[in-house]
């Protein structure tokens, strides 16, 4: 199953067993079990401390990895590999005694949560999202034994995703019951499960001394802020809704200079990993809400906490922009789809839609046509604004069709997921509706400022204003990124821009007198 390169890392690996982990086995004739099994046997094969046994579980294939001493259990329903297949490694190390990555708080919080909690996750193979969600419930159920997770693979237990109307991934069930949709950190999870959590953690935040640059926004700009004032020894903190942001769900990056190809999770697993080499204190699953300038900055979050600084540096990114047709909000998560490559495979074999005929949309449906039977792009404007490599690829595919002048109205459904759209034809004014089973929204992104409307200069597209230095209209506000005003969206863009605008937090700082504490006081 595993080739002999794959074989020696996770050897490798493996040698951090600190204990024995069994592996539990349900398997039956069929192809994708007998896969699953003869990589149960190569990975029993590595290591003295791992032993395989089958037996007949609830699903078939699946594998547990177990902790004996513990008591902990770690489920995959289906063969985990792809991006999947290194949430099986970590399940292995942690259930063996080796050390997870978490702050001792959030550790004593897992392991202190009363009560049975019995998660599912739902998920693609091919989901850059999915493992993050994985990894998080995994980690939490090999503290806990009265936690446990099982992976399923969406595609092969296509009978559950049915029955379960699940058209997103990832999609978690907790005992039965839908717990969340889309990406959930650790942190999330337990302010879901211990109400008390988030204000403990608010009033934590609150308590903390004023910084002397606090960074918003955990994207690469954001990171590249921190990294350099952190540098500059400067006491830093970084306020993030989740860090990575946008690049978080990057599949392919291939323009990043210096490295030929990368992905998008790798990318802001090397990013954080960076960030946590310096002296940064990071404050996640946090929303920024209002921004007061005084002798001091005040951060306010939407969690209640407030935060201090002498200077701000704003690097929120941007989001992914929606049609706002009716039907839309009603349907999303049930056909409405903003992610093709985490999403894409629950649309195997039916017709789907994507929506705009930029670099990203026909990238999309590119993607798209070799799982679905047919694709249908929808541009508003006269001609695709797409490479035109990329519109040479898309004509030469016989799956899709491209639509220009169609102006989306509304997404169709019968109640519970979609079932197509209504556009209209800008030419002629004739309307016209498309049967479909999901709908993909590509259609750029929107700058991740509102809540900064009456504080800071922003231009007609709603982006932060800022000079070649980052300063914006606030003497003492910075700001970078895909959230400003910079001509190019580009991740290594973000990077130099973040960067720049640290640099001139730096500089604003050396040239002007700090308020002293007790007078913020």
């Amino acid at each position: 199953m595993l080739d002999t390169n794959l074989k020696n890392q996770l050897k490798t690996y493996l040698q951090n067993l600190k204990r024995p982990v069994e592996l539990v086995v349900s398997a039956d004739d069929t192809p994708k079990a007998q896969e699953l099994l003869s990589l149960a046997k190569d990975i029993d094969g590595l290591s003295e401390l791992i032993s395989l046994t089958q037996s007949q579980g609830e699903r078939t294939p699946a594998m547990s990895v177990r902790d004996p001493s513990a008591q902990t259990t770690i489920s995959f329903a289906g063969l985990p590999m792809g991006h999947e297949f290194t949430s099986l490694v970590l399940a292995l190390l942690h259930s063996g005694g080796h050390p997870i990555k978490l702050a001792d708080d959030l550790v004593a919080q897992i392991r202190d949560l009363p009560g049975q909690y019995q998660f599912e996750t739902y998920v693609s193979l091919s989901c850059q999202t999915c493992p993050e969600v994985v990894q998080a419930l995994n980690m939490m159920a090999a503290i806990n034994p009265n936690i446990t997770n099982v992976m399923i693979d969406g595609s092969l237990f296509q009978d559950e995703v049915n029955e379960r109307n699940i058209m997103a991934v990832p999609s978690v069930y907790l005992n039965g019951e839908p717990f969340s949709v889309g990406a959930i950190s650790v942190q999330e999870i337990l302010n879901k499960l211990d109400v008390n959590a988030a204000g403990r953690q608010a009033e934590q935040i609150s308590q903390k001394e004023a910084f002397d640059v606090l960074v918003i926004g955990g994207g690469p700009a954001g990171a590249s802020a921190a990294i350099y004032a952190a540098r500059k020894g400067l006491r830093t903190g970084i306020v993030a809704d989740k860090f990575g942001g946008q690049v978080a769900e990057t599949v392919g990056i291939e323009n990043f200079i210096s490295v030929k190809a990368t992905e998008g999770p790798k990318l802001v697993a090397n990013l954080e990993a960076h960030v946590h080499d310096y002296d940064v204190d990071i404050m996640d699953n946090q929303r920024a809400l209002s921004l007061k300038s005084g002798e001091l900055f005040e951060l306010n979050l939407e969690s209640g906490a407030q935060v201090r600084s002498k200077t701000v540096l704003i690097a929120t990114g941007a989001r992914w922009r929606e049609m706002n047709v009716p039907g839309e909000k009603e349907y999303r998560g049930s056909g409405v789809a903003y992610c093709p490559h985490c999403d894409g495979p629950l649309f195997k074999g039916k017709r789907v839609a994507v929506i705009g005929g930029g670099n990203s949309g026909i990238e999309a449906a590119i993607d798209l046509a070799n799982i679905v039977e047919h694709v249908t792009v929808l541009e508003f404007d006269v001609k695709l604004r797409a490479d035109e490599v990329l519109q040479r690829k898309a004509a030469s595919m016989g799956n899709i069709d491209i639509i220009t002048q169609a102006m989306t109205t509304e997404v169709t459904g019968d109640g519970k997921r979609v079932n197509g759209l209504n556009f209209t034809d800008r030419a002629t004014g004739e309307s016209h509706h498309v049967e479909l089973a999901g709908i993909f929204v590509q259609i750029g992104l929107i700058p991740n400022a509102e809540w900064l409307t009456d504080t800071l200069e922003l231009n007609a597209r709603g982006e932060v204003v800022v000079n070649n230095k980052g300063e914006t209209s606030i003497p003492g506000v910075f700001a970078a990124g895909d959230v400003t005003d910079s001509a190019y969206k580009q991740i290594i863009i973000a990077m130099g821009s973040g960067a720049t605008a640290s640099l001139g937090a730096f500089d604003y700082l050396i040239r002007n007198e700090a308020p002293q504490a007790e007078q913020a006081a």
